[in-house]
């Protein structure tokens, strides 16, 4: 098997290496610590500038059309300047289920609004119940007219605060353990019922209060009303 990096992928090696030792600095990075996101957004629209945000998307949807190869060159280099940005909820989780699953209306309207910054995608799949068994989803959904409605709980969103839409695992069949049964969806992230912040309100027509709680790079989102979803 042979391991050797093409020319294309040595210079996309060189330029995120080369990226990291100019911008992400030990001190640069508690500045941006400190930005209102907790991350840098000039940073990330360098990111789009320099096609990282569509790496692993087809042309069409204004990608790159990377592959595992290119994603790990620039995850070495971005793990070497521990980054702040939403890059892996936004590119690799949320990004690639959609790009895997969604819908061809989905990914054209989507993936090209990821891969030129203008959009962040979080992936809420994760229950606290769960303990890292990925096919334990208790989180359900059910039809609603012309939409779904989720009931249940996600925990540990990473970078759900700042993100545009979410993929949410929720169970449409089956049993709690089951691996068939559980469906994707695209949620807006501000549809009643998802809530994203250091918030606490209620809302006509929920059961019981929903409320959020937010640490570091981390949501809880709390379900229980209808929600207008793309499936």
């Amino acid at each position: 098997m042979d391991f050797t990096l093409t020319e294309e992928q040595r210079l996309l090696k060189d330029s995120v290496d080369r990226l990291m030792t100019e911008r992400y600095a030990f001190d640069q990075r508690k500045n941006y610590c400190k930005e209102p996101g907790g991350w840098s957004a000039a940073l990330w629209s360098q990111y789009a500038e320099l096609g990282l945000l569509g790496l692993p998307f087809a042309e069409q949807y204004g990608g790159f059309g990377g592959g595992a190869v290119e994603i790990m060159l620039v995850m070495e280099a971005f793990g070497r300047g521990l980054i702040l940005e939403p890059f892996v909820a936004s590119v690799v989780l949320g990004g690639t289920a959609l790009r895997l699953g969604g819908s061809e209306q989905q990914k054209s309207r989507v993936l090209p609004a990821v891969a030129d910054g203008s959009m962040k995608l979080a992936f809420a799949h994760g229950e606290r119940q769960a303990r890292y068994d990925v096919t334990d989803v208790m989180t359900t959904a059910r039809k609603d007219g012309s939409g779904w409605v989720l009931d249940g709980a996600k925990s540990v969103v990473t970078h759900g605060d700042c993100a545009d839409a979410l993929v949410v695992s929720a169970r449409t069949s089956g049993e709690r353990d089951d691996p068939s049964g559980i469906t994707l969806f695209l949620v807006d992230a501000g549809a009643s019922g998802g809530l994203v912040g250091d918030t606490r309100y209620e809302m006509n027509n929920v059961r019981q209060k929903c409320r959020c709680r937010a640490s570091g790079w981390t949501v809880t989102l709390y379900w229980g009303t209808s929600v207008t979803v793309c499936r």
